[in-house]
């Protein structure tokens, strides 16, 4: 299904006031699996950040991690790259609004061209990988914008049934996607490829996992996909779901997984 225009339906209501905004950031945070698994390889690298980190959002969508990670650290220097105009021009009036533009700041740019000379303490990919066809480009462009030592982190679906798909002639959830998932040795493989020292891969979204992302985010969007007036069931909906969610991805981000329908990557320069 298109999942982009239920997106941008959903940005469109909390875009009416930065409160509805922050609002939205913190709903993400606690709904989407992928950010409390991000969310903790990230508090891992803050032990041993540079006290004013430059750092890289790459593909950053709504902005949700460039406002956790500049919320944890307002010294921060936090460049967010993304293809559509209009989120980038969202999230710059957001950031502007709330003090932070000269700290954050969004621009358009393709992530196949996009490289600086050793930049970036850290750059964060989170759910874009599968959009792009050109990856091993944009490993090469992450790998020269790092600085010596600098960490890049990206959260992808793995082959083992990532965009929802189980089996051969199925197609992704999600329509946009030009791969369905990577092989966990096929994406560690392409960022030693592309000169990473060291690259560490695991899986996210096991069992657990896999029921709360349907419970929270798969049933949900279908339903919005369906008719636009599920969204004033919408509250009514997690008031019964979350609870449920809310254990199966405390117990999917404490345990380790033999396999998954996601991958946690994060590659040193």
């Amino acid at each position: 299904m298109q999942y982009d225009p239920i997106k941008r339906r959903l940005g469109n209501v909390f875009n009416k006031s930065p409160f509805l905004r922050k609002t939205f950031y913190n709903l993400l945070d606690l709904l989407l699996l992928r950010a409390w698994h991000v969310h903790k390889e990230l508090r891992t690298w803050e032990k041993t950040a540079p006290n004013t980190p430059q750092i890289l959002d790459a593909g950053a969508g709504y902005g949700q991690y460039s406002f956790w990670l500049w919320n944890r650290n307002k010294k921060s220097k936090i460049l967010a790259v993304d293809v559509k105009e209009e989120q980038v021009a969202d999230c710059n009036s957001f950031f502007d609004s709330i003090g932070a533009s000269n700290q954050v700041k969004f621009v358009v740019d393709d992530l196949t061209i996009y490289k600086t000379s050793e930049t970036y303490d850290l750059v964060i990919s989170i759910d874009v990988m599968e959009h792009i066809l050109e990856d091993v480009q944009v490993f090469k462009n992450f790998h020269a914008s790092l600085k010596q030592g600098g960490m890049v982190l990206i959260s992808t679906p793995s082959d083992q049934g990532g965009s929802d798909v189980s089996g051969e002639g199925e197609s992704s959830f999600i329509e946009e996607h030009v791969r369905d998932g990577y092989n966990i040795k096929e994406i560690e493989d392409k960022m030693r490829g592309a000169g990473f020292s060291k690259v560490e891969a695991r899986y996210q979204y096991g069992t657990p996992g896999k029921i709360s992302w349907r419970l929270s985010m798969k049933y949900p969007i279908l339903a919005l996909g369906a008719t636009k007036l599920f969204f004033i069931f919408l509250p009514f909906y997690y008031l019964i779901a979350y609870p449920i969610s809310y254990v199966l991805n405390w117990m999917d981000v404490s345990m380790s997984h033999s396999t998954g329908t996601g991958l946690i990557v994060k590659a040193w320069k």
